[in-house]
């Protein structure tokens, strides 16, 4: 079981849990994006808590972490080139466990599979309003509907 430290979680950025995705497996940046969004998404449905500070919003590719996606944005905008697999993992070996869990859910899928799968959750639908599909948004994605669509999942 997953601690819910909270000590654990504040110290935790968005580069830290995507560090150990790719501990896990080399990917392109598009499905990166779309494990931690899952990562956050899932942690804070079940600890109303942030799993890290960062924020995603509602791009036409689905949720994005700004931040995330200025660090690896040299390999391909839509991402189409792979992140090579990272040594080591900095994180609590609990959230470690953690983020291998969300791994063995969804990281199966590739990053367009990823794609329109968060395109068919009301937080990112919501998030986009009345946008059409290819039009830019930088609306965030609320931890409120995050909470209220994730919590609804769990069965």
């Amino acid at each position: 079981m997953v601690s819910n430290s909270s000590e654990t979680v504040n110290k935790t950025s968005v580069f830290d849990v995507a560090d150990c995705f790719l501990c896990l497996e080399s990917m392109n940046p598009l499905k990166l994006q779309k494990l931690c969004y899952y990562a956050y998404a899932w942690w804070l449905a079940n600890y109303d808590e942030k799993l890290f500070e960062e924020e995603f919003q509602a791009w036409v590719h689905g949720p994005v972490c700004y931040e995330l996606y200025d660090k690896y944005r040299c390999y391909g905008v839509n991402g189409f080139g792979n992140i090579p697999n990272n040594e080591e993992c900095s994180i609590d070996e609990d959230l470690l466990e953690y983020i291998k869990d969300v791994f063995r859910v969804y990281g199966k899928y590739s990053g367009n599979q990823l794609e329109r799968l968060t395109h068919s959750e009301q937080p990112w639908i919501q998030a986009r309003g009345s946008l059409k599909q290819w039009e830019s948004s930088q609306n965030i994605i609320s931890d409120k509907s995050i909470i209220e669509y994730y919590r609804s999942q769990i069965k």
